[in-house]
Order: C-alpha cells, then structure tokens, then sequence
C-alpha cells in the first residue's frame, strides 16, 4: 500500500510543481528533498525512491505544454501498478520512526500511516494530474481532427498561387472585372473557407476546467466515502444542467456534447477509483 501511495504523492507533486512553481527546478528540488525524507522516517526510503523514478517517468510521458507523445497509455499503466498495489500489499506492521509517534483517529476508526499516505497521495493526484489525464483523453478523441483538417483545407484554398505560368497567364476573358471593382465583390475560395475557418472550437468555452476539474473530482471522492449518493448524483445532474444550454447549441458533428461526456466521464471514473482505493485500504 504504501508505494502506491508514494508513487501517487511524488507524480501529484510533479504535477503541481510545474503547474505553480515560478521555477520548476528549486521546486522539484525541494520536493525530491522532503519525500526522501519523509521515506527515510517511515522506513520506506526504497519503496520513496522508486515512486520519485515514476514521478520523472510521468513528467517525461505526460507534459502539460503538449499532447502527450504516448497517448493515454501512462494513465492505463498507473492505475494497474496503483490499484495492483493496493490490492496484493496491505499495510505494514512498523512504519518506521514516525509510526511510532503516529496517532490519527477519524469517524471510520484509526488511520495508520500508510492509509494517510495513500489519501494524501490520491487527493494531491486529483488536483491536477488529473487534468493532464482527461486533457491526453480528449486529444485522443477524434473530434478534433475534422477540425484541423478543415483549418488545412482553408489554408491551402487560399494559399497564394506559386505557379509560374500560372501567375504570367494573360487574362482572356473580357467580362473580368477589373481588380478594383472585383475587390469587395467575394469569391467561391472566401466564401467556403470563412465558415470553416471560423469555426468555433468546442474547448473554448472551458476556461475554468482546471479549477472545477479538482474540485468536482474532490467532491465526488468525499461524497462517495461518505456514503451520500443522492448528493453525489443531484451534483453530476447538475452539472449536466448547467451545461445543457451549451450542448443543445451544438452543430451537426456533436463536438461539444462528446466533448463534455468524455471528459466528464474520465475524470468522474477517476475520482470513483480513488474512491474504490480507499474503501479497499480501509476495510482489507
């Protein structure tokens, strides 16, 4: 349990380092620094270090100024290491220094070390390594693509002609209107590229995704803990209502309405499996 606990601890870290730090090198410094040491007082300095070699493994594997070079794999890998540890290693038996000083009761009973690290490392992954997982399922959905493609296609329409003879051609036709006349007069290449080029992206309405995506996610962890489903499903119907009038605007590709299911879905399946890790640790 507690090197899926680690792991999870040292990729949020990385995450909400190169979200905040001004410099990403003094901050992951800092944090490389506190959680040898906190693996050192829990007697889990190995178990600490292999978490900080999958941290740097995800940073490489999932960068936030990009798409990710492997798609969505990194996240699918995670989850099988994470939950395969929560379920084949149970809590150990001495926690080291600080499990001897280490004394935390909640409503559900005592929680040991190892349970705290697992909650602190699934709550800071929810924050913002999260956003990086629904942000490489979305750019793996096709909905994007006729977009692009239709950017191209208007580009190239109205690209220069670099031909030669083409641009030395004499005009033969003797009803062509001269260039100043012809100016304000739109053509069949301006008329089929401005609405394509215009169109509007669907992820342009979703400012506010990195602060509601940890909080949602946050929210459903806790409210599925506790046990209040019809609390949690009043908050997903709401959310599906505050959204309907954006989705019912939606043109004929559906691009926002599979824009808003998948990453919904992704990051409510997220915060569940959290949720599921917990429940597991707590009563195994």
């Amino acid at each position: 349990m507690i090197i899926a606990g680690f792991i999870l601890l040292a990729i949020g870290a990385a995450d909400l380092v190169r979200q905040f730090a001004p410099r990403r090198w003094i901050g992951y410094l800092a944090t490389t620094v506190v959680l040898l040491l906190l693996g050192s007082v829990s007697d889990a300095l190995l178990p600490m270090i292999a978490a900080l070699i999958a941290g740097a493994v995800w940073v490489w594997c999932m960068p936030d100024d990009r798409p990710s070079p492997a798609g969505f794999w990194p996240a699918v890998l995670l989850a099988l290491i994470v939950v395969g540890a929560v379920i084949w290693t149970g809590e150990r038996a001495d926690a080291g220094l600080i499990g001897q000083i280490w004394h935390l009761r909640s409503p559900f009973g005592e929680v040991s070390f190892d349970l705290a690290m697992l909650v602190l490392g699934l709550a800071a992954f929810l924050l913002e390594s999260a956003n990086l997982v629904v942000r490489a399922a979305l750019d793996g959905e096709h909905t994007w693509r006729p977009i692009d493609s239709a950017r191209e296609a208007a580009a190239v329409a109205t690209a220069p002609v670099t031909d030669p003879a083409a641009a030395t051609a004499p005009v033969t036709d003797p009803a062509a209107a001269p260039v100043e006349e012809a100016a304000d007069t739109p053509t069949l290449v301006q008329h089929i590229a401005e609405p394509t080029v215009n169109a509007p992206d669907p992820r342009a309405g979703f400012k506010g995704g990195r602060l509601i995506g940890p909080l949602e996610r946050m929210l459903v962890l806790i409210l599925t803990l506790a046990a209040a489903y019809p609390i949690l499903a009043a908050m997903l119907a709401a959310k599906g209502i505050v959204r309907f009038p954006e989705i019912s605007r939606d043109g004929e590709t559906g691009a926002r309405a599979e824009y808003f299911l998948v990453g919904s879905l992704v990051s409510w399946v997220i915060a569940l499996g959290a949720a599921f890790l917990v429940w597991w640790s707590a009563h195994s």
